[in-house]
C-alpha cells in the first residue's frame, strides 16, 4: 500500500477505496506501519472518518498501531443506499414497533469485516464511538476470533432502558437545516455545542473547518435517517455480551447528553473483565486534551490481548 504524506514522522496514505462482495465500496485511510497491530477505527451516526482526527489517528499509530479510518456506508465517498426512511418509520422504531430498516447494525459489522478482507488483516483490535460503538459491540459477538480487543467509547448496549439522549437535545435532532454549505456549517456548529464536552470547549474554528470538511465529502439527511433507523432497530446485545473474552475498554463521559452514561456502565458490566473508563466533563465528543489519555487506554487494552 503506497502512501501519499508524512505527518509527524507516521506514514499516511491517501483515501483508498475497498469493494466489498456485497456492492457496498467503502472509503478509508490508513496510518502508520502495515506491520504494526491492527487498529479499526468505526464512527458513529452521520459521522464521515474525517471525525477521527488526524491528530489522534498518529498518536495511536505512535503507539503502535496500524489504524484504519474509513467513511461507513452512507456517509463521506462510500456507497450510498438508496431506500427512502419516512419519518413514520423512525417513529415507530423509536416507540418500539416493528419496521424493515433498508439495512442493520450487523450489515455495518460485516462491512468492518469486508474492510479488513480487503486489506488482508484476519484480526484486529476495534474502536468504535457511538453507533460505531454499537458496531464494533456487534463485530465482536458476530467474530469474536476476529477481534483481538474491544474499545467502545460513549455508546450502549441496545437495551432501550439505558443510554438515553437528553429530553433537551430533541428540538435541535429534529429541526431542518437550510440547504448548502453555510446553513450546514452553522446548524454543526450549534450541535456540537451541545453535545460536545463542557469541560474541554472547542475551538469554533476548528468547528468551522471540519464541518466545512464534512459537507465537502458529502452530506444527506436521507443517509442520516437510515443510520438512524438501524440504530432504532437494533437488539439488545447484552446476552452477547456477556460471553466475550476479549480484552475490553469502555469509554464514557460523564457529561454526554446524547448517550446517557448509564449505556457505557451497561456495557461494562456486561461484559466480563472490561475496563470501565468514566472521564468528568466529557460530552459526545472526542476532546484533543483527551487524546493522549485514549491512546495510552487504547494501548494497554490491546496489550492485555493475546499475541496473534
Amino acid at each position: 500500500m503506497g502512501t501519499t504524506s508524512d505527518r509527524h514522522n507516521v506514514a499516511v496514505s491517501e483515501e483508498l477505496f475497498a469493494p466489498l462482495p456485497t456492492g457496498v465500496e467503502l472509503c478509508y485511510q490508513t496510518f502508520g506501519d502495515p506491520a504494526a497491530d491492527p487498529l479499526l477505527l468505526v464512527m458513529g451516526l452521520g459521522g464521515p472518518m474525517n471525525w477521527w482526527d488526524a491528530d489522534l489517528c498518529t498518536l495511536l499509530a505512535q503507539h503502535g498501531f496500524f489504524v484504519i479510518r474509513f467513511d461507513n456506508r452512507d456517509t463521506g465517498r462510500s456507497t450510498r443506499d438508496t431506500h427512502r426512511v419516512r419519518q413514520r418509520d423512525l417513529v415507530r422504531a423509536f416507540l418500539g414497533r416493528p419496521v424493515t430498516a433498508p439495512y442493520s447494525i450487523a450489515d455495518l459489522a460485516d462491512d468492518g469485516f469486508g474492510l479488513l478482507d480487503h486489506l488482508g488483516i484476519e484480526s484486529a483490535h476495534v474502536m468504535g464511538v457511538s453507533m460505531g460503538g454499537m458496531i464494533a459491540q456487534t463485530m465482536a459477538v458476530a467474530r469474536p476470533d476476529r477481534v483481538r480487543s474491544l474499545i467502545s467509547i460513549m455508546s450502549t448496549t441496545g437495551r432501550r432502558t439505558v443510554g438515553w439522549q437528553s429530553p433537551g437535545l430533541l428540538p435541535m435532532l429534529t429541526t431542518r437545516r437550510g440547504p448548502g454549505r453555510d446553513a450546514y456549517v452553522e446548524g454543526s456548529q450549534r450541535v456540537w455545542r451541545l453535545i460536545g464536552s463542557p469541560a474541554f470547549p472547542l475551538d469554533p474554528e476548528e468547528l468551522r473547518r471540519r464541518a466545512h470538511e464534512t459537507f465537502d465529502r458529502g452530506i444527506s439527511r436521507s443517509a442520516v435517517a437510515r443510520q438512524m433507523l438501524a440504530v432504532l432497530t437494533q437488539p439488545d446485545r447484552t446476552p452477547q455480551l456477556r460471553r466475550l473474552s476479549m480484552p475490553t475498554l469502555v469509554v464514557h463521559g460523564l457529561a454526554d447528553r446524547m448517550v446517557h452514561v448509564s449505556g457505557g456502565r451497561s456495557t461494562a458490566l456486561a461484559v466480563p473483565g472490561s475496563e470501565l473508563l468514566l472521564i468528568d466533563g466529557m460530552g459526545h465528543d472526542l476532546p484533543e486534551p483527551l487524546f493522549e489519555t485514549f491512546a495510552s487506554a487504547v494501548r494497554r487494552t490491546a496489550d492485555r490481548a493475546t499475541p496473534n
